[in-house]
């Protein structure tokens, strides 16, 4: 297992939910963490935040660069941000479409990218892609969302090829139902039998700590029994 000392991480949307919860893991764990929040006021005390914001051009990379020059070194980095509105296919209006791709995967990609130097030169760089069940099969009628998570998985498994030999690790992070502020509106799944986000952040922590002979491409976790997942 590799160890957290001075190992720095870049987690997007750590004011809530899962990214919140990895954060405050990482950080416990020994990690330095540079969280990435549209509003930095929101996060806890002690913590490096920045402003970042995934739809707002140059707010990637001022917060890569902010982050290089805190800590000299990038070595894990996950794109815990996220959203979701309905986006149905027969829809005509694609503005909840466009959304989705410019925050779930043209945002992760554009982190990705930014710290992408950083990450190589750690020889051990980790990469986790918070995606989801969705991105794997369809259950309900929000297609926009599973589009786009599908593609996170994807952009996932090209990171995976690329940096391979640079010793940088990729996982696609694949989860059901998680009881934050997201999934407030399910009422198929009682909010008690939902993951937790403090029990993804402990794997989470499990896949950025494996040592590059180890590595895990996608990890689904689920608070249900499904068929074949």
């Amino acid at each position: 297992m590799l160890e957290p000392t001075g190992r720095v991480a870049m987690v997007s949307g750590a004011s809530r939910g899962i990214g919140q919860a990895v954060a405050e893991r990482l950080a416990q764990a020994g990690y330095r963490i540079s969280a990435g929040l549209r509003d930095p006021r929101r996060a806890p005390a002690g913590w490096y935040a920045y402003r970042y914001d995934a739809e707002e051009t140059g707010s990637t990379e001022a917060w890569t660069a902010a982050t290089l020059a805190a800590f000299g070194r990038i070595d894990v980095l996950v794109n815990a941000a996220g959203i979701n509105p309905m986006a149905r296919f027969l829809d005509s209006d694609e503005t909840a479409f466009d959304a989705l791709i410019a925050v779930n995967v043209k945002g992760p990609m554009r982190v990705i990218r930014a710290a992408w130097p950083h990450l190589v030169a750690s020889g051990s760089g980790r990469i986790v892609n918070i995606a989801s069940l969705s991105g794997k099969r369809v259950r309900n009628e929000n297609a926009g969302y599973a589009m786009a998570k599908a593609a996170l998985v994807s952009l996932t498994q090209a990171v995976r090829r690329e940096g391979w030999e640079h010793g940088l690790r990729a996982t696609a992070f694949c989860p059901g139902f998680v009881e934050t502020d997201m999934t407030a509106h399910v009422t198929k799944q009682p909010r008690d039998l939902m993951s937790q986000p403090d029990d993804v952040a402990a794997v989470i922590e499990t896949l950025v700590r494996l040592p590059n002979t180890a590595s895990i491409a996608e990890l689904l976790l689920n608070c249900r029994h499904e068929d074949m997942l």
